[in-house]
């Protein structure tokens, strides 16, 4: 999603440019004009993911998997043992 958001903006800066761009004017101009305009994209989306993830529900979306994961760990070792102990006990055919 980054980068399509990303691609979005660029192509938003070029059309933006290409828009005020007079036809009298040299291409290097233009090519300066896009460039500003795709720096200050980047920097807008950089600081709005940042700002995403720097949320509380970002916060605690994390703190939710970590719980999550070490409960799926936990489980998990319990379900071995529990395999381990059906296996000793299964007799051999």
């Amino acid at each position: 999603m980054k980068a399509s958001l990303l691609l979005a903006l660029v192509c938003t800066a070029i059309l933006a440019a290409g828009a005020r761009a007079d036809t009298l004017r040299e291409p290097e101009v233009l090519v300066r004009r896009v460039q500003e305009y795709a720096q200050k994209a980047t920097d807008m989306a950089k600081t709005a993911f940042s700002s995403v993830q720097e949320s509380e529900a970002a916060q605690q979306a994390r703190q939710w998997l970590a719980d999550s994961t070490d409960l799926a760990k936990q489980r998990l070792a319990w379900l071995k043992e529990q395999l381990a102990e059906f296996w000793k006990q299964t007799p051999a055919a």
